[in-house]
């Protein structure tokens, strides 16, 4: 499976080519209230954990699995395709710092290509699903919002495909999965393909990034 990821980076990222396309901020948010969680699914952890765990105010960005079973939340099971889980990340923030919203709307923009069905490029099965699991009638309310401005206004050209489920549990990835990015800098995907979405991150929320990290 690692083998496999690493020849994905011989396709691009749909995700990657939207850089032209700008993002509205969305219409409907949630008040700042005291330190909150997001469960977002966009493909390989690698990837999205690398562009969220930059951002100023998101105070930790867990890899991990959503959707599924204790019993299932294996790497080497999940990459099976056989279980209901999603490859997904656990993200603490400082909506004081950056909203909700916000979050959504560099998920939408910047982390994954939100209009492919079970996959991200090469990258394809049910565990590659674009997912938000949210944890509470709030965060629903404001995805499905989001969602219905981006489809209205035809940012895309294609409409969202993006599960929106409640958060059961979420499962800790293995601990070689944590912070692949910043400990695997010279592996080719995350070169080819999670690198482009961190330097796109930069280039189109320049505010949003940490300064240690810019």
């Amino acid at each position: 499976m690692l083998l496999r990821r690493m020849l994905t980076v011989l396709v691009s990222f749909g995700a990657i080519a939207m850089g032209a396309v700008e993002f509205p901020d969305p219409m409907v948010d949630m008040k700042a209230q005291g330190k909150q969680t997001v469960v977002l699914a966009g493909g390989c952890f690698w990837c999205t954990e690398a562009v969220f765990e930059i951002i100023d105010g998101v105070e930790n960005v867990i890899s991990g699995y959503s959707g599924g079973t204790k019993e299932t939340a294996k790497y080497d099971i999940v990459s099976t395709g056989q279980t209901a889980h999603a490859e997904a990340i656990l993200i603490t923030f400082d909506p004081a710092k950056i909203s909700y919203g916000q979050l959504l709307k560099i998920f939408f923009s910047v982390a994954h290509d939100p209009t492919t069905l079970n996959r991200q490029g090469a990258d394809v099965g049910p565990q590659y699903r674009s997912a938000i699991f949210y944890a509470n009638d709030e965060q629903k309310k404001v995805s499905e919002a989001y969602i219905k401005q981006i489809d209205d206004a035809h940012v895309l050209g294609r409409p969202i495909v993006t599960q929106i489920a409640p958060l059961d549990k979420f499962y800790t990835a293995e601990n070689y999965h944590q912070d692949y990015a910043g400990r695997n800098r010279s592996n080719p995907y995350i070169v080819n393909v999670s690198d482009p979405k961190v330097e796109k991150l930069k280039k189109l929320y320049p505010g949003c990034v940490r300064k240690k990290a810019k």
